[in-house]
């Protein structure tokens, strides 16, 4: 006896997307469970960051290698290089490498949330922040740099001279601190609306268009200028070490820790976690006949295994299929990240509760 849904998006199994709620439920977990990574291994995870976003600030530095549009259609070139660009936070967020401006939103949320202290937040922004920093000055010196791919002609090294300076030396310091607040707040405001989304292809798409848009409008983001700035440097800029620390990582740092602690995690904090006693997440998706089909048909039917379904009036369909479900489907599937992060996980539990000692001489810290 087999039992189908044809419409698995109207149970609440079956959704494609979490709620808002159940969204930054999962940004505080996921802030919790940063927390709790070894040292080593959060590090190296921030060190990858930097060439992932690097592939995609190299890729905006060649699209702007453009000297007549930039004299005659800036618009059109910014734009140009704002749909390419996302693929590094692309790549960042499918491997599950740690970006210091997202990290900001996690543990923010987790820190309001109660379920980390405030030297967990100190430690894993520190981590990443030098992480994302190292990674950035190791992609942009030994691959770009000294392979020579921004020397070949004279464009490319111009356009990176240009974006620099537009970066660091143009603008003044109070403008690069509030470009860095609309910055972060839509590239974690792309992260959050990617945690929501259940499959692959949704996520590419939530992730694309805020950070495509924040790209567009010339705005500031750190770990970002981690790859413009020195590359400039590197190409000939007359910018110096200590002038970029000032004018342009300090407000940039600082603005990116208010667009994406305040405008994304401590708003969505205030809004659905405040006041509830606990969020449930549920991360069953179906069975795998169920999710595979929702995105289309997998296969004929047969007419003489049609007359042996009945279809019901709730959109089910009952009857004798053996094929209908494939091999090694018939449990639920549940995501790695639901394992981790279920409602079962430690991560749920808060900073007090899961350092609570059990009293000397009691059974499960009752007396």
């Amino acid at each position: 006896m087999v039992v189908r849904n044809l419409c698995p998006l109207s149970t609440t199994s079956n959704m494609d997307a979490f709620t808002p709620q159940q969204t930054i439920e999962l940004v505080s977990r996921i802030g919790c469970k940063k927390a709790h990574m070894r040292i080593d291994k959060l590090w190296w995870n921030s060190f990858m960051t930097g060439p992932l976003l690097g592939f995609g600030c190299a890729v905006l530095v060649s699209t702007n290698a453009a000297p007549w549009y930039q004299q005659n259609a800036p618009g059109l070139i910014r734009s140009i290089a704002a749909l390419f660009f996302p693929i590094g936070l692309v790549m960042i967020v499918l491997s599950g490498a740690d970006l210091f401006t997202s990290n900001i939103m996690f543990m923010t949320t987790a820190f309001l949330h109660r379920r980390v202290s405030v030297l967990d937040v100190a430690q894993s922004w520190a981590v990443s922040f030098f992480g994302n920093l190292a990674g950035s000055l190791f992609f942009m010196a030994i691959i770009m740099g000294y392979g020579g791919v921004f020397q070949e002609t004279s464009g490319y090294a111009s356009a990176a001279i240009m974006i620099a300076e537009q970066k660091a030396v143009q603008p003044q310091w109070h403008q690069i601190f509030l470009r860095a607040i609309g910055a972060n707040w839509l590239v974690c405001f792309a992260v959050f609306i990617s945690i929501s989304s259940r499959e692959i292809s949704s996520k590419i798409i939530a992730i694309w268009w805020p950070t495509a848009t924040f790209v567009a409008l010339a705005l500031d983001h750190v770990v970002a200028n981690m790859f413009f700035i020195p590359m400039g440097i590197w190409c000939g800029a007359d910018i110096g070490v200590g002038y970029y620390i000032w004018k342009s990582m300090i407000p940039t740092m600082m603005g990116n820790m208010v667009g994406g602690g305040l405008f994304v995690g401590t708003v969505y904090w205030y809004l659905y976690l405040t006041g509830e006693d606990g969020v449930g997440v549920d991360f069953n998706i179906g069975s795998l006949a169920t999710a595979m089909e929702a995105g289309g048909p997998m296969r004929r039917t047969t007419d003489e295994k049609q007359r042996n379904v009945r279809h019901m009036s709730d959109g089910t369909i009952v009857g004798q299929d053996p094929d209908a479900i494939l091999p090694h489907s018939s449990g639920q599937m549940i995501s790695a990240i639901g394992v981790e992060l279920s409602d079962d996980s430690p991560y749920t539990k808060s900073h007090a509760e899961r350092t609570k000692r059990p009293v000397k001489g009691s059974v499960d810290g009752k007396v």
